[in-house]
């Protein structure tokens, strides 16, 4: 079909109706849309209002033109405490009655009203339940409640007024309970969520009052609070409401907690055995109650209390039973016993993890109480180590003054010695057996062994102190002890354990100082025995063989009577031999410690020869040669300036010995060599400026001597100082050298200035006093004329200094 027919032919086949039909149908399908639109926003009111609040509208994701405030406070949140509000006022009404309107009625009329509306307000939830208005009937039930407590206020006041308080209140709180209790479990109540939560509360005062009405004592009253908080971990364990095992929880946590301090104060305060056992039942009733509670918790089936809660029970429970044997064993042995039967009772706990009874989380509480009291019981040793320990260190001050009586003696001639530390040594053998023995995992063991050795060097440490043994035993045996852990540090590749070993060797150098020939023998012993380990561990002992090498030529200078200075030469052999021992030990990783004790030997021995320049000297040369020698190697060829400035430092101190008062006697041996050395760095490096290889040298040599001249009253030293300084700016000028011709020229013009000041001054006296401001006038004159020419030779000038190296 051509296109020229088709246009017109559409035309006429669609149908267009009239304006007016046209109109109606679209009014016609707006109120359809209204009417559809309607029931769509109905229909979302109902289900927003049915759904609220576990669900929120989603907003429109348009634009909105104005959007309405949202509410602080939700439908239920606002009841809820128009209800509690309610409640409250209505309660605190109740109470005014009873306690201040109460005498205006008669004892008939009181149990009327009472009675009345008690049972009124009991029984009004039932109803409230039935037209679905929980809320309402939770209030009015909580005011109910309260209602039947200020009735047993009531009746105690006006009818039970002999009876005494604490049996009353248990009688009342009891009657309390059941009848709360009853009214939860009511098949119309029983929706009801306060009734028996409120019985389980009330069910903590009856035994507590009971035991105080029967004048139980602080035994039966602490048995009544463990009692309870058993009830309450009973029913914590074995309801399904939630509420009830929150509030079940809270008391057995509360008042069992309360059972147990009062148990633990009995058992630290008992008198005698009968008091402790006594005491030892109630902690171990807790325990038991702990234990179950976190068993159940800990078994498959029920997981109440949680996987952290019965872990942390079952800690708890061993805690317990470990305090309540042990309380009854310290009021039955001596007080030097007590920690060892308690470490005793927490090693035993460690026979839980054999059985496979107990669940993985109460055995692994258990653990972790028998690790506590172990722990515990290592921190109770700590004082008697730290005595051993550090007690020798104040024989610094009294050296070579006398063998002591005992091994205790000479480790607390400036300490306290702590009381009831016998069996110290037994508690450490303890725990260090307990870490190799019962430790099998194979991530802790290594770590177990490390720990159990160095309890095992505790162990041998403390037993001479502890036994009052001889010093030279007590001597023995802290060698043996050091020797011993040293061994295994080096034989089982144990690094940590070098840490015990080097405190011990330390203790021992100090508790060896009481007499010359224990220091002497001791000091040799240590250095031959950190030589012999230093085959495995030289990074770590051959720098201690060194320190007590040093310590050794000290002692040694020291017996013979040598003075410092002349001992400081035989401290020097320390520093020489650590020099060619980390020459031999180019590529260990033991060069650079050994060259590290090496240079502190050195330095003891610089100080001790300081009173006596002529040996300070020598010293100091001989240190330099040490340098020197060292120098020679590859990886060392830096400690050449060291040994260079010792080496000067040692020429200065003789001359100063010698009383050598010319400056250049100082000067001249730092120059010279500082030349040389600028010389042959030009000549390997020819780019270098002559500032950085001259001017240290120049400056060296002229300027302390510029100086001496100033103040020199003679000619010698001017003269040839002008000459030094002349020779050396005709070399710079000679050479192109900047640092020789500015340097030269400058000392060359001050000293021909320090020579012509006499006759300068006599001229200028002679002259009349109008010639300077004559020769001043013309001498501006000529520069103002010559300005630019001047200032053309300046140019001159300053591009050939640049020009200059």
């Amino acid at each position: 079909m051509s296109w020229r027919v088709t246009q017109p032919t559409l035309q006429g086949m669609t149908h267009i109706p009239p304006p007016a039909e046209e109109l109606r149908l679209i009014d016609a399908e707006l109120w359809q849309l209204d009417t559809r639109r309607s029931q769509l926003l109905a229909r979302r009111a109902w289900l927003v209002a049915a759904l609220q609040p576990q669900w929120q509208a989603p907003q429109p994701t348009g634009p909105r033109p104005s959007a309405s405030p949202r509410p602080e406070a939700s439908a239920p949140s606002v009841q809820n405490a128009l209800l509690v509000l309610g409640g409250v006022l209505l309660t605190v009404a109740a109470m005014v009655f009873t306690l201040v309107s109460w005498g205006h009625l008669g004892i008939a009329g009181r149990s009327l009203v009472l009675g009345a509306v008690t049972a009124a307000v009991l029984a009004a939830p039932l109803p409230l339940l039935k037209r679905g208005l929980r809320s309402t009937a939770e209030s009015v039930a909580g005011l109910g409640l309260a209602l039947t407590v200020l009735d047993a206020v009531a009746l105690h006041g006006a009818v039970f007024t002999e009876a005494p308080g604490a049996p009353y209140t248990a009688v009342a709180s009891a009657l309390l309970t059941g009848l709360w209790a009853a009214y939860g479990l009511l098949p119309h109540a029983s929706e009801l969520r306060l009734p028996l939560p409120a019985a389980l509360v009330a069910a903590q005062l009856p035994l507590f009052f009971w035991a105080v009405a029967a004048d139980a004592g602080s035994f039966g009253i602490t048995a009544a609070l463990l009692v309870t908080a058993a009830s309450d971990t009973v029913v914590a364990l074995r309801t399904t409401s939630r509420y009830l095992r929150v509030v079940a929880a809270s008391g057995a946590y509360g008042v069992g907690a309360s059972g147990v301090v009062a148990a633990g104060w009995l058992t630290w305060t008992a008198s005698g055995p009968s008091a402790a056992a006594r005491a030892a039942a109630l902690l171990l009733l807790a325990s038991a109650i702990a234990l179950t509670a976190g068993w159940r918790g800990g078994s498959e089936a029920t997981r109440v209390p949680g996987e952290e809660q019965s872990r942390g029970l079952a800690l708890t429970a061993g805690l317990l039973a470990v305090a309540a044997l042990g309380g009854v064993a310290r009021s039955a042995l001596p007080g030097v016993w007590t920690v060892p039967v308690h470490l005793a009772l927490g090693i035993a706990l460690l026979a839980a993890l054999r059985s496979a009874r107990l669940p993985e989380t109460v055995r692994r509480g258990l653990l972790w109480a028998s690790g506590a009291v172990q722990a515990l019981s290592l921190l109770w040793t700590l004082p008697v180590v730290g005595v051993v320990v550090l007690g020798p260190l104040s024989w610094a001050s009294q050296a070579w003054t006398g063998t002591p009586p005992d091994s205790r003696a000479a480790v607390t001639s400036h300490l306290t010695w702590p009381p009831y530390s016998g069996t110290v040594p037994l508690v450490l053998a303890a725990l260090a057996g307990v870490l190799a023995l019962a430790v099998r995992d194979t991530t802790w063991r290594p770590r177990a062994l490390t720990a159990a050795l160095g309890l095992a060097w505790a162990t041998f440490l403390t037993v001479p102190a502890v036994l009052e043994l001889p010093y030279a035993v007590g001597l023995l045996v802290q060698g043996a002890a050091t020797a011993g852990v040293l061994a295994s540090a080096v034989l089982l590749s144990r690094p940590v354990a070098l840490v015990p070993a080097l405190v011990a060797s330390v203790s021992l150098a100090f508790l060896s100082l009481a007499t010359r020939p224990a220091t002497l023998t001791t000091l040799c012993a240590l250095v031959v025995l950190f030589a012999v380990a230093s085959w495995r561990a030289a990074p770590v002992t051959a720098p201690a063989a060194l320190g007590y090498a040093a310590a050794l030529a000290c002692a040694t200078g020291a017996a013979a009577d040598w003075s410092a200075p002349h001992t400081a030469l035989l401290v020097l052999t320390v520093p020489a031999a650590a020099a060619l021992l980390a020459w031999r030990l180019t590529d260990s990783p033991a060069s650079l410690p050994i060259e590290l004790a090496g240079a502190t030997t050195a330095l003891l021995a610089v100080a001790l020869a300081v009173t006596d320049l002529p040996m300070f000297a020598l010293v100091l040369a001989l240190c330099a040669v040490i340098i020197a020698g060292t120098a020679v190697r590859e990886d060392r060829r830096g400690l050449g300036y060291p040994a260079a400035a010792l080496f000067l430092l040692a020429t200065w101190v003789r001359l100063v010995a010698w009383d050598v008062g010319t400056v250049e006697a100082y000067t001249l041996p730092a120059a010279v060599p500082a030349l040389l050395v600028g010389a042959l760095r030009r000549r390997h490096a020819p780019g270098t400026s002559s500032w950085t290889a001259y001017a240290p040298g120049l400056t060296a040599a002229l300027v302390p001597s510029l100086m001496a001249a100033w103040d020199d009253p003679h000619w010698t030293r001017p003269l040839l100082l002008g000459l030094a300084a002349l020779l050396v700016t005709l070399l710079g000028a000679r050479h192109h050298l900047q640092a020789p011709l500015l340097l030269g020229g400058a000392v060359l013009t001050l000293d021909a200035l320090h020579e012509l000041a006499p006759y300068l001054v006599q001229v200028t006296d002679a002259l009349p006093r109008w010639v300077p401001p004559a020769l001043a006038g013309l001498l501006l004159l000529a520069l103002g004329a010559t300005y630019e020419q001047r200032l053309r030779d300046a140019r001159k000038m300053r591009d050939f200094l640049g020009n200059l190296r």
